[in-house]
């Protein structure tokens, strides 16, 4: 049975969550202030934790932050009704793996938790090192070099550079990465995509003369070594 950490301050709306989540028999341990939350995310190994943003005295957005970088291995879905562009943006920076607003459907969320949860536990027992040209990315270690030089990337951007070294040489729609690296169906209004994809390709090709991040107009992008098309 996964065990799930939730943490939402509006008691009433817990109770609804931790009550669907249990009819899909997962167990569920509420908390409703971050440092609680911390606390206990510390102290037991969770298959998946849900956060708010805006709760006491630790928000969701430095909880999931520091979460993170000391159990990188425990998905995060952030369920807010903080719902911009600027907003996703600031949580997946935290580290969060999937952004749910409010109001939502229950089916959804046990949707994406179940995904979130196989997605992990398959990354578990997947080969560690994925590796492209010079660029080389330790599953397990959380790190990514180039060429033996380091590269910090943030969790969001971890992920999808980890979904562009799984899928070499092929362009990669928005809606594609946006449902295999996001787990959300893409909002044509926003363009978080081509943020992200921005911010890596500054990390991974800015320093090299060698390309490998490349833009397909109106396709998507692709990785690959001398793609003869600009970047846009």
């Amino acid at each position: 049975m996964p065990h799930i950490l939730l943490l939402e301050d509006d008691k009433r709306l817990s109770r609804l969550i931790g009550r669907g989540l249990l009819e899909q028999d997962m167990d569920v341990s509420f908390v409703y202030d971050g440092e609680k939350a911390m606390e206990m995310a510390l102290s037991q190994d969770f298959d998946l934790i849900i956060t708010d943003i805006i709760v006491p005295l630790k928000n969701g957005l430095d909880f999931c932050r520091e979460i993170k970088a000391l159990k990188p291995n425990t998905p995060v879905i952030m369920l807010t009704a903080l719902g911009t562009t600027d907003d996703k943006l600031d949580g997946f920076d935290s580290g969060a793996d999937d952004y749910l607003t409010k109001p939502f459907e229950m089916r959804e969320l046990i949707a994406r938790a179940k995904v979130l949860m196989k997605r992990f536990s398959l990354q578990a027992h997947t080969d560690q090192v994925l590796r492209y040209e010079q660029i080389e990315m330790d599953l397990k270690l959380k790190s990514v070099s180039r060429n033996g030089i380091s590269i910090k990337l943030t969790p969001k951007e971890f992920n999808l550079m980890k979904y562009m070294l799984e899928n070499p040489e092929r362009v990669l729609s928005r809606s594609e990465i946006a449902e295999n690296v996001w787990e959300t169906h893409f909002d044509t209004g926003t363009n978080f995509i081509d943020v992200y994809i921005n911010y890596i390709r500054k990390k991974i090709d800015r320093d090299f003369d060698n390309k490998l991040i490349h833009t397909k107009a109106g396709m998507g992008f692709i990785l690959k070594r001398g793609y003869e098309e600009q970047q846009q």
